[in-house]
């Protein structure tokens, strides 16, 4: 196995320059930070865990914690967040473990307990609630976390996030821009942050048009192809009014709505026109819908590098303007909307 002695013979350099390169120093140049890297992992480098928390005080050693549910292991977003956390932090020359909380578990005494392990040097943190208890704990703890998302009235910690309020008002207000009054929207679970924050967005777009929100039309649930058939079927089987429209959180929820539709015998978008946010997850491509489906667009692997970056300049002490990133959405156009 190589050492870091061996690193530092083939690259020319000193024991200490390699070991600050690996480390993320802000003394080493970018170039040589790449290249010590590129050569660690050519060479099959695999840090010793306790010697480096010797010398440098962190393990290189992050963490994401995320609870147990039926379909853990053929969910496609939960891998690809899996896949890509880890190989942005391996990158990095840092490791990423994941720990599965059991079903009676609750998150605050498992994040107690990996600190005190003292082996991990921060947290990612996913799918935060609107006032997440996780961000108090890991504050007043004062270990390093990224968040994917938003959460609470004071924002002073590090997170990557999108636009999700105004992704929702937007995709509302070209609805409402071509006739339609009786918009349903099927939403993600309530009480997480960029549920709340496009909820938010797509009751302000309905003010700025003087059309009453229907709380009946508005239906929270998990964000999967089951829910937005059932969803669908029951906006258009209830009591409410039935919608002209549908925004959708997502692809998945899209393609439920679209099966839900012909199987109540109406057209997308002769009958119902709708629209999605779409994270562009593998093998479920909006553009291959019919008709096309119009969204606003996300990749939700543009999420993982940013995400990293934060957390890594977090545990290395870099200044929090520098780890508060916003990322962009582009909104595509095609042929599942038609004037109401």
């Amino acid at each position: 196995m190589a050492t870091l002695k061996d690193i530092a013979r083939s690259l020319d350099l000193s024991i200490t320059q390699v070991s600050r390169a690996l480390n993320d120093h802000s003394d080493v140049s970018e170039e040589t930070r790449l290249r010590v890297k590129a050569t660690a992992r050519a060479m099959n480098y695999h840090p010793n865990v306790s010697a480096r928390k010797l010398v440098s005080g962190r393990s290189g050693i992050v963490g994401l914690v995320v609870p147990q549910h039926r379909n853990i292991g053929q969910d496609g977003i939960f891998i690809e967040v899996v896949a890509g956390l880890s190989a942005q932090f391996s990158g990095r020359g840092m490791q990423f473990v994941l720990h599965i909380m059991a079903e009676q578990e609750s998150p605050l005494p498992v994040y107690q307990k990996l600190i005190g392990t003292a082996l991990l040097d921060g947290f990612v943190l996913i799918d935060p609630l609107d006032r997440d208890p996780r961000i108090d704990f890991l504050r007043r703890a004062g270990v390093a976390f990224v968040v994917h998302g938003r959460s609470g009235e004071t924002i002073d910690y590090p997170y990557f996030d999108i636009e999700n309020e105004q992704l929702a008002h937007d995709l509302a207000a070209y609805l409402l821009a071509r006739g339609h009054r009786r918009i349903a929207f099927l939403n993600g679970v309530a009480g997480r942050s960029y549920v709340t924050r496009r909820e938010a967005g797509f009751v302000r777009a309905l003010r700025t048009a003087g059309v009453p929100h229907i709380p009946e039309l508005h239906l929270n649930g998990d964000m999967d192809e089951a829910q937005g058939l059932t969803g669908t079927i029951r906006l258009f089987t209830g009591a409410a009014p039935r919608p002209t429209a549908i925004v959708c959180g997502n692809v998945r929820l899209a393609r439920g709505a679209y099966q839900a539709l012909a199987a109540l015998g109406l057209s997308v978008p002769g009958d119902v026109s709708v629209v999605a946010h779409d994270d562009e997850l593998p093998a479920l491509r909006a553009s291959a819908f019919f008709p096309a489906l119009t969204v606003t667009r996300a990749p939700l692997r543009d999420s993982w590098e940013p995400l990293a970056d934060c957390l890594a300049g977090a545990i290395a002490g870099k200044p929090l303007a520098s780890l508060q990133r916003i990322g962009s959405y582009s909104f595509i156009e095609r042929n599942s909307v038609a004037p109401a």
